[in-house]
């Protein structure tokens, strides 16, 4: 198999918006028949590479989950649960995080599964710099304490350390096979199913069977696993309801077609979509250092209008970034900018800019649905939006370069500290030009070094940057996941655009 260029989360982004001002198109009906021992999903997500630590949160997850195990496993309400890590403690002050292992775990390709191999992975992974190598950034050293315990020392204390460990950081995958040519093409991991390079075509499907030989048989609940890769939102849908495929990921308009077939819904918030005001000291767009030009934009947005027209009404309107399902999330605060056009004008005034000001935002192919609505509601207080056309490829890269002032985007609502680290720190990979305060920094450390109470101190931060209207927030999109219910039975993922792989299982 052959490995084209890597899709970005921006991709996918991009290809759901697109949908989004598209029709479907016709296709037949919805296969019916008995609960079946195999599995078909639809994939939005192409990969690159079967080495665990180029592995990508999210969309490409369950490619990697059939084959591999993490040291911790994430349920499907998002807590914690063994897998080949059987206990794990902090010391005292959260720095070293020590995992006790499995010792009757083989992998595929008959190596041992123990300390010194989960050490290898954790070090490849800091090594192989993947596109989520940032999780592995508190890491500091990993050693082995006897043959099924290691240490893993932080920087500095880590919230998110057990979360990332049952992310890509926690993949583990034979030794022998780690940063090898062979492994970018096939596997080698410990997971419930074993690719069939045969039948698998990069770029078209990744077929899978069951491991004989796997350790949790709990977890390995189908014969054969089959996901096949449809970018095209049109594709997914055609397939879900012609029975090629039994559960795929789809947006508000195609999945009239799929009700319509008789499919069974699942639809539950993950992301948030909005503008990231980025420039909020003001060093390419004066106007946004004035928090009360922040506000104003916020106060421009007609929220629930753009959850009905952009998504059909699914979702849930908020000026808030934190999700519910994290102890960070605060109410109150999905309400904090109800849409005020005139007390938008009233706060420009205030700031020095009666007459407006303009501020050039990039747009992508494939959103400019969203793109007219926000120009229009702007324009309505007096904000010129210039829109300036940014290749896909190109995309991320220049927001995280600090081309841009601000920025549209949508972002998956995460743990506390992985939103922070994420969009609000200093170092994070959307807070471009480095904003802080240190009020702000104050309660990022709170939330570093609070332990247990971490994520109740991430209100702190939810609730300063909500006031100061860092971001301009619109609503929580509902991720509308379809299954074949006559076959397939599925729980969706807490913050998890699809759900897992284990999350599946056969209709009773």
């Amino acid at each position: 198999m052959k490995f084209g260029p890597r899709a970005t989360s921006v991709a996918i982004l991009a290809a759901a918006a697109v949908a989004l001002s598209g029709c479907a198109s016709s296709s037949g009906g919805s296969s019916s028949g008995a609960a079946t021992d195999t599995l078909t999903i639809g994939s939005l997500s192409n990969i690159t590479s079967f080495d665990p630590a180029q592995a990508h949160l999210g969309h490409q997850m369950p490619l990697y989950q059939a084959a591999y195990d993490t040291l911790i496993l994430r349920k499907p309400d998002g807590s914690f649960a063994p897998m080949l890590a059987t206990e794990w403690k902090y010391n005292e002050d959260n720095t070293v995080l020590t995992v006790d292992l499995r010792d009757d775990v083989t992998f595929t390709d008959g190596e041992k599964f123990d300390a010194e191999a989960a050490k290898a992975n954790l070090d490849h992974f800091k090594s192989a710099n993947g596109p989520d190598a940032a999780q592995g950034g508190s890491i500091s050293s990993v050693d082995v304490v006897d043959e099924d315990t290691i240490d893993i020392t932080l920087s500095a204390a880590d919230p998110a350390m057990e979360y990332y460990l049952s992310q890509v950081p926690g993949l583990m995958g034979s030794p022998k096979a780690l940063g090898t040519e062979e492994v970018k093409t096939v596997p080698v991991g410990s997971g419930p199913y074993v690719l069939d390079a045969k039948a698998s075509v990069n770029g078209s499907q990744f077929v899978y069977t069951a491991n004989k030989d796997y350790w949790n048989k709990d977890l390995q609940k189908f014969s054969k696993v089959t996901i096949k890769i449809l970018a095209d939102v049109t594709a997914r849908t055609n397939a879900v309801v012609s029975g090629q495929v039994d559960a795929v990921l789809l947006d508000a308009k195609n999945g009239k077609q799929a009700e319509g077939a008789g499919l069974e819904q699942v639809s539950y918030p993950v992301d948030w979509n909005g503008l990231f005001l980025f420039d909020r000291d003001g060093k390419n767009t004066p106007a946004l250092a004035d928090v009360r030009v922040r506000q104003a934009i916020n106060y421009a947005f007609d929220r629930e209008t753009m959850l009905e027209q952009l998504s059909l009404g699914h979702g849930e309107v908020t000026a808030q970034i934190f999700g519910k399902t994290t102890d960070a999330y605060i109410p109150e605060l999905d309400d904090a900018y109800a849409y005020d056009p005139a007390k938008a004008k009233s706060l420009l005034a205030e700031a020095g800019y009666a007459d407006g000001f303009e501020l050039t935002l990039p747009i992508l192919p494939g959103t400019e649905a969203i793109m007219a609505m926000v120009q229009q509601q702007m324009a309505d207080v007096g904000i010129t939006v210039k829109q300036e056309a940014v290749p896909q490829a190109n995309y991320v890269t220049d927001l995280q370069a600090a081309k841009y002032s601000a920025a549209w985007f949508s972002v998956f609502q995460g743990e506390p500290w992985v939103a922070i680290k994420q969009a609000i720190g200093p170092q994070a990979a959307y807070n471009p030009f480095k904003t802080t305060t240190p009020e702000l920094q104050e309660a990022i450390d709170a939330v570093q070094f609070g332990g247990d109470e971490s994520g109740e101190l991430a209100k702190k931060v939810n609730q300063y940057v909500t006031d100061e209207a860092w971001f301009a927030p619109w609503y929580r999109i509902d991720q509308m996941f379809y299954v074949d219910g006559t076959k397939i039975a599925v729980e969706p993922q807490a913050q998890q655009a699809i759900p897992s792989i284990y999350n599946y299982a056969p209709a009773s």
